[in-house]
Parts: C-alpha cells; structure tokens; sequence
C-alpha cells in the first residue's frame, strides 16, 4: 500500500506517494503516469484524500475552544467551560421628564413602563423606552416631575423596540424547545412570566436567569439561555429536579425583551417624547430632559472575547476567591458599560490594607457618574455580597494613567528610499502613538521597548536601526497657593541618582513669584525646587524620592500656578520593560516625546 504520512495531506504530496507506490509494483513498470489514463485515476483518489483529510482537520479544529473558527462551535464549546457569550447590549441613557399643565385638581400621573422616546445620531432615529413605571405628583400648580419607584429623578431609557413571544407547554412527555428567532435580544432585558393556561392573565410564577441566581433548590423558578447555531436564542428549564421547577403542560410562556441596534445609539444627546399626556381633558407635550447621553449599547460579544474569557470564568466558577476571580465575573456581568476590570488584594496596595480587595473599572466611554456608581453598588450587593469570601471587603480605586516620555532616534539613509527625513520621522511619530493605542491603552499591560523598536525598524529598509530612551511620568492636581504636602506612587522601581544624569523633573510652575521646576538633587535622593531659567535652589529639601518602592514624596511646597498640567518625570531603574501594577493603564505623552532621524549617507551623519 501507499505510506502516506498524517502531516503529508496536501494533493500533491498524495499524489506524489500514489504514484511512487505503482511505479514499484512489477504491473507498472516503465509505465508513463503522466501520459496514462492512470494520471486521471491518481488525480481523483489524490483529491479524495486530500478533501476528508481537510474535513477530518476542520472537524477536530471546530471541537477545541482556542482553535474553532466558527462562532456556533465556538459558543458550543464555551457552554462547556459553563460560559455565556454576551448578547447585544441596548444603548442606555439617562433623562428628567416634566410636565406643565393647568390641571390643578388631578393629583398624580403615571407613565407606563415602555413609554417611547426617539432620539437621532448621523441623520437615523431611534427609538428608546422607559423600564419602569414612573409616577408624578402635582405640585398644586399643575407641574409634574416624574420619579422612579426608588424616588430618583433620573430616569433610566433604553434603545429598542419591545417584544413578546408566547410558547405553550406540551405535555411532559415531549421534547419542549422554545427559541426566540432573534439575533439582536437585550438577553438583559428579557423577562419571563409563566401564566396558568392560554387564557390567564395572571402571572403564576416569574423565572430568573440561571446566572443571576446564588441559591437554586428543586423548587426555584430559573430558566438557561443559550444561543444557538443560527445566532437565536433557546429558553431551557430544569427537568424539575436540581435546577428548579419546570413550568407545567398547559402552562403558558410569556417572553418579553428588546430587539436593539446595539452600538449603533450611542452618543445621542436629545430625546423627545412619541406620545403625548393627556391629563384635565388636554394633551401637552413631556418635556424631555437629558442628564447622561446614550452610551453602552454594544454588539454581540466577538469571537476572540468568548476565546479570552470562557477559561477565565471557568477558572472562577461562580465565586470570587482570588483576584482574576473578580475580574472575571465582574467582566462577565457587566461587560455593556465597563471596558476592562483589574483586581487585587490589600497586600499588594500602597498602602497595605488586609482583609480588602481592591477593583478598578475602566469604563467605557460616555458613561455618566451615576451609571458608574450604581455600578459599582451593583457589584458589591449582586457579587461581593453573595459570592466573595466573608469578611473580605470590597474598595473602588479608580484607574490611574502611567505616561511614558519617549526619545527615539533612527539611522536613516536617504539613498534607500524615496521617502524625505521629515515623512519618515512623522511615519515613526504615528507608529509610536498607534502602538500605544492599540496594544497598550488598559490594564495589566506591559510595554516592551524592543517590540516597539522592531516596529519602527521595519517601517522601511531606509532605517538601518533605532534606539529610544525612556522616562515614566504621573500627574497631579496641585492645591494652588497653599504649603502643603504630595505622594505619587509610580508603579515602576525608579533609577538610583547620579552626578551624569538628572533622574527626576517637574514640569514647569510658580514658586514665591519665579518660574520653577522640581528636581532631584546631583546624586542625591532629595529633591529641590530650582529656578527654571537660572537653575539656582529656591528650596532645599524640597521632598524625597524612592528608588525601590516608586514612592516620590513632596513635602511642603507651595505651588501657586502651574503651566499646563503638573507633571513628574522620572527615569525607570528598567527601561526595555514597563509593568506597571495594579489600576494603572499605559499611555503615551507625545507633547514631550520626540523622534529625529539621523542621516546615515556616504559615512557621513547628521542628526536631524
């Protein structure tokens, strides 16, 4: 027979291997494979070979998480790991809604929930809906402010268009399957009510995502929702046993949710009302006002993301233990607003405090402080509460951003390209800042000046090589005209001072009247304020800087107006690698960041 090996699976290979096998068979001998009908034969069993090899490999492929290329294998196998990919999320906005009548006997006014609101972005409307009843009562002068059940002004809108699907319940013996034909479901906006019989009006019993639920015994009313191949949705219930009660034969199923456009709503700034109130035997128009712009709406979550978090939520199983515990549900459960979570326990905070975990949010944009806050209550009461080891508590730091200073330089050769000095060096600038953005710019990031080095390099066969120096840099908000003290902790082991290099600066500020700066003292770790044009000392032990722990402490100083934003800039101890710790995210300062070429023409170098 032909020894075909697994790795040899291409057609020309096989075909290759069949015809060597033939040429040694007595039958065959001196035979032309490439003239014969023979040739023909070859060709078909070759393809063959190659065609449910191909479809062997696809198959295996399909049924391994990281290596799947379609999504409904990719969500099949993620339901494995015990994990639910996101749906697409309804754009959320927050609004106060008035009303002005001359109606000053009736006393209060309800609006009911999935009262219609339309807003427009890029020239399309779209509509949104209230989540709640909202009530208002009359001020005695005909003026009515609509509050929530909870008595906020703010009321919540969400972008959509509601839906309801019914399903009745066959007898027990039966497969029962209820999908939702829709690929665009708020799965967070779905309820489900379950009525005694077809003609009921009655709520019986309402079920709960299984994943919103702590304690589940055989009587607890929960429903999976699971999407399917075609990118529906599937209800499915509990055979009645461990996962809660099943709803019964002849019981009906009342599904409601929005349909929504998803991203698509986000950013619109005004809203008004599609219907008016009728109150007093006249119709007036609400009075729509807008608190926060729609933002949160997000499409289905991608393929790479389900790759990315179904191990780690395996990983957490439903309780928050470690660290990458929280990351991954508060990531899982509230993935429409925040963009990247980070988490870490009190030993590792600067300060130390234990028996705490600390959570940073990196929201999205255009989310308003009153989503973020009910947010990060929602966390604590939904999470820490009921799944977090008990008297651990949870702390909010917000995220902090860790500017890096770059100074690149390149050897350019001008003879190799077409391309002036200055388009080269403006091609590099960009591909500094795109490298930021795109691979940096969250949390446990880790910058490699190698890496970024290759990139530029690459960028042309005119830059013969490059080189780039670091510093890292934080900001602060300085309390003008006051003596008073300042702690930065820079996530990085800093440089140990020298006489050859100043290893800490300020930016510019106002100190007793004269431009100053803030520096380190020559091989000392004391710091001084200096006068910025004559560099005379203005004030001596001006603070101190820590090497090891990245702490720089200003102490007594009194900075009465600074120029721009206050910055400090210090030289890292490591500079091909930066990992910053805890909620501090990456960012580029090009205001202070420069790259220049130099020529490297003939033996000769200038440095543009």
């Amino acid at each position: 027979m032909a020894v075909i090996r697994s790795s040899d699976l291409d057609f020309d290979t096989i075909k290759a291997n069949l015809k060597t096998h033939f040429q040694k068979k007595s039958e065959f001998s001196g035979y032309n494979f490439e003239g014969a009908g023979l040739n023909n034969i070859l060709d078909v069993l070759a393809y063959n070979t190659h065609l449910n090899g191909l479809i062997a490999n696809i198959a295996t492929n399909e049924t391994f998480l990281q290596s799947s290329q379609l999504r409904s294998s990719v969500v099949s196998d993620a339901e494995n790991l015990g994990y639910s990919p996101k749906s697409k999320t309804a754009s959320k906005a927050t609004v106060t809604l008035t009303l002005d009548t001359l109606d000053e006997v009736t006393q209060t006014l309800t609006l009911a929930k999935n009262t219609e609101f339309t807003g427009s972005a890029d020239g399309v409307s779209y509509t949104f809906q209230t989540l709640e009843d909202v009530t208002a009562t009359n001020n005695g002068s005909g003026d009515f402010s609509f509050l929530t059940a909870a008595g906020s002004a703010n009321i919540d809108i969400k972008e959509g268009a509601q839906k309801t699907k019914t399903f009745l319940v066959g007898e027990t013996t039966e497969d029962q399957v209820y999908v939702l034909p829709d690929t665009d479901i708020d799965t967070t906006t779905l309820t489900v009510d379950v009525f005694e019989s077809v003609t009921s009006d009655t709520v019986t019993d309402s079920y709960t995502n299984v994943n919103n639920s702590v304690r589940i015994n055989p009587t607890s009313t929960v429903f999976i929702l699971r999407e399917t191949p075609n990118g529906f949705y599937e209800l499915v219930f509990s055979d009645g046993t461990i996962l809660g009660k099943a709803p019964s034969a002849g019981n009906k199923i009342e599904v409601k949710y929005l349909t929504t456009k998803g991203a698509e709503a986000n950013d619109i700034t005004t809203f008004a009302a599609n219907s008016v109130i009728s109150t007093g035997g006249q119709s007036y128009t609400l009075q729509v006002a807008t608190q926060s712009n729609s933002a949160g709406g997000s499409a289905k979550e991608s393929i790479d993301s389900i790759k990315l978090n179904a191990p780690t939520n395996f990983t957490a199983q439903q309780r928050m233990v470690t660290s990458e515990d929280y990351k991954a549900l508060i990531s899982e459960r509230f993935s429409s607003l925040v963009k990247d979570v980070t988490a870490w326990g009190g030993q590792d905070n600067v300060p130390k405090k234990f028996g705490t975990v600390f959570v940073s949010l990196n929201f999205k944009d255009n989310i308003s402080s009153t989503d973020q806050a009910d947010t990060k209550a929602k966390i604590v009461s939904e999470l820490s509460d009921n799944l977090a080891v008990l008297s651990i508590d949870t702390e909010f730091a917000d995220p902090e951003d860790l500017f890096l200073e770059t100074t690149t330089t390149f050897n350019f050769d001008p003879d190799l390209t077409n391309v002036s000095n200055e388009t080269q060096q403006a091609t590099v600038d960009a591909t500094i800042a795109n490298h930021f953005v795109n691979k940096l710019n969250t949390f446990d990031k880790v910058f490699r000046r190698s890496a970024l080095l290759t990139e530029i390099d690459s960028l042309s066969k005119a830059i013969l090589d490059s080189t780039m120096t670091l510093k890292v840099q934080l900001r602060l908000t300085p309390t003008m005209g006051v003596v008073k003290n300042y702690t930065m902790n820079f996530p990085v082991q800093l440089a140990q001072p020298s006489f050859a290099t100043r290893i800490l600066e300020s930016s510019r500020f106002t100190f007793n009247g004269v431009e100053s700066r803030l520096i380190n003292k020559p091989d000392s770790l004391q710091l001084q304020v200096v006068n910025n044009s004559s560099g005379g000392v203005l004030q001596d032990n001006a603070g101190t800087y820590n090497p090891l722990t990245g702490v720089v402490s200003i102490v007594g100083v009194n900075i009465a107006a600074v120029v721009g934003t206050f910055k400090v800039s210090v030289i890292p101890e490591d500079q091909s690698t930066i990992r910053p710790l805890r909620q501090y995210i990456i960012k580029h300062d090009n205001t202070v960041s420069a790259s220049s070429a130099i020529i490297d023409n003939q033996n000769t170098k200038t440095t543009i």
